[in-house]
């Protein structure tokens, strides 16, 4: 009996610990020059896909009402807060990583290829933004 009630607190150890392995969830985002946080993006999964909103602003700066204004697509004018940086990315078959996704910068309207790996147990996410032949790299915080 002692075994058996020891292997379900295992299973579900294990459990809980590989649905953290995931981008889903609450991020928040890292300055990359003053290291301060910018913001909280909620990631979620529809279909295989990633999606995610910016679910709110973390800089002083940043107005209420702000609108992408710079955004190329039907993003455009649409408020910051609550807005779509993420579309798309599917799990790479038999990696932690999910690839072929987009990702927007809402703050110069620029759309980049990502990718997500979540990593330190599930705790960080490293998204790496491509451009061409370049990449960038930022590491987002597990919120929840």
């Amino acid at each position: 009996m002692k075994a058996f009630v020891a292997s379900i607190v295992l299973l579900v150890g294990a459990t809980s610990a590989l649905a953290q392995m995931s981008p889903v969830g609450l991020w928040r985002t890292i300055d990359d020059k003053t290291g301060e946080a910018k913001g909280e993006i909620r990631v979620t999964e529809s279909g295989g896909a990633l999606a995610g909103r910016l679910e709110r602003s973390l800089k002083k700066d940043t107005k209420p009402d702000a609108t992408c204004d710079e955004c190329p697509d039907d993003r455009k004018g649409k408020p910051i807060t609550g807005l779509e940086i993420v579309r798309g990315g599917t799990k790479a078959e038999g990696k932690d990583v999910w690839e072929g996704g987009k990702i927007l910068d809402p703050e110069n309207g620029k759309e980049y290829r990502a990718s997500f790996t979540p990593i330190e147990g599930g705790q960080k996410l490293q998204v790496r933004g491509y451009l061409g032949p370049f990449w960038r790299t930022q590491t987002w915080q597990r919120v929840q």
